[in-house]
């Protein structure tokens, strides 16, 4: 659900959460008659759910540290998406205890050869990217780069301009991102690089690709605290517009009630954007009732009824069916073509602004982009 209201707010693309590789392969595929829902699920427990309207912009993140195994996964995958993503910037303990995530950082030859694998594992017309943290100095991060780029597998890199070490807390070393861009434009010039760390929205994505030569911007925690900022103009209030509609299709979805639940625990927006005449306690309302609340029906007098979820995936597909034809995803829909037309929009038109990407915590099943 957190995906498809990003695509229906502006995201060009959205990413799924880590998924380690040893735990797709094996799995059931199975699709909901009804919702259309895919779901890839081992005795009963669903690991990694989408949806057929947003195969075109969607990304398989995968966590691996074994090239054999990560062609796998991305094989089992691959017709669901539009590209798959080696994350080698998760920090967390569960990621890199494994060799996986920013583990990798440091052993770049496997990096590059799990890159190589999944590359020829999927089909051509399923893309392949990266994600990456910056290392301790500019040289080092440079050497990784490069070793990269030079295996022609991937048509993204995304860098995190965060080390390894550092936390959220911290300011993103935005800046350094700018040499980045400088060199893979010399080795490979048709790469997009992606910006990550501290965007807000596309007024920021803008500057930020202003300030770097960055094709895009890949935005995390404003994404996951109101899908919203990806669209021109304020945010969407939280209360009275995301929650409902995140809830109504989430609902009809039939998305696991502890994962929504957590997700709706994160929205916000800033006072000055609820509606007028909104009771100033609407929003400890809803704090007070979620943290009780046990099941979906526990919201429903308070978002107007369960309801009209599909009406909202319509929303999502007239959305996207509307956007200007120099984001149209044509040609399968891949992150390749995606990437390209989007490349070729900013040389032809610098001004306009084609947001990132949206990343999202792990703990929940999204991505998004701008």
């Amino acid at each position: 659900p957190s995906r498809l209201l990003a695509l229906r707010y502006g995201a060009d693309l959205v990413w799924g959460p880590e998924t380690i590789d040893k735990a797709i392969v094996g799995c059931e595929r199975s699709v909901d008659e009804t919702t259309g829902v895919i779901s890839y699920h081992r005795e009963g427990r669903p690991l990694f759910t989408c949806h057929p309207v947003e195969k075109p912009y969607l990304i398989y993140q995968v966590g691996s540290s074994t090239p054999e195994i990560a062609a796998q996964a991305a094989k089992l995958v691959a017709g669901d998406v539009s590209g798959i993503d080696l994350n080698c910037g998760c920090p967390k303990p569960f990621s890199t205890s494994g060799g996986m995530g920013a583990a990798l950082l440091s052993t770049p030859d496997l990096l590059c050869d799990i890159l190589k694998a999944i590359r020829e594992a999927v089909p051509p017309d399923v893309s392949v990217s990266v994600k990456i943290r910056l290392l301790p100095t500019e040289e080092e991060t440079l050497d990784l780069v490069k070793k990269i780029v030079e295996t022609r597998a991937v048509r993204a890199l995304t860098v995190h301009c965060r080390t390894r070490n550092m936390r959220m807390r911290e300011k993103a070393m935005v800046e350094r991102l700018t040499s980045i861009v400088e060199l893979c434009r010399k080795l490979d010039s048709d790469l997009a690089v992606i910006q990550n760390g501290d965007c807000t929205d596309r007024t920021a994505a803008a500057g930020v690709r202003t300030l770097t030569g960055c094709d895009s911007v890949m935005i995390a925690t404003a994404a996951e605290s109101n899908p919203s900022c990806f669209r021109s103009g304020p945010l969407a209030d939280a209360v009275s517009e995301v929650v409902p509609k995140y809830t109504r299709l989430a609902h009809y979805l039939d998305n696991a009630w502890g994962n929504s639940k957590h997700c709706l625990a994160q929205f916000k927006s800033p006072p000055d954007v609820a509606p007028p005449g909104q009771d100033k306690s609407a929003k400890k309302n809803f704090r007070e009732l979620l943290s009780k609340a046990k099941k979906y029906d526990d919201l429903a007098d308070f978002v107007g009824g369960l309801e009209g979820g599909e009406s909202v995936l319509q929303e999502v597909e007239e959305a996207l069916a509307a956007r200007p034809k120099a984001q149209a995803r044509e040609v399968n829909g891949t992150l390749e073509h995606v990437l390209d037309k989007k490349m070729e929009t900013q040389r032809a038109s610098p001004e306009i602004l084609i947001e990132g990407t949206c990343r999202v915590d792990d703990s929940t099943p999204v991505l998004a982009a701008a």
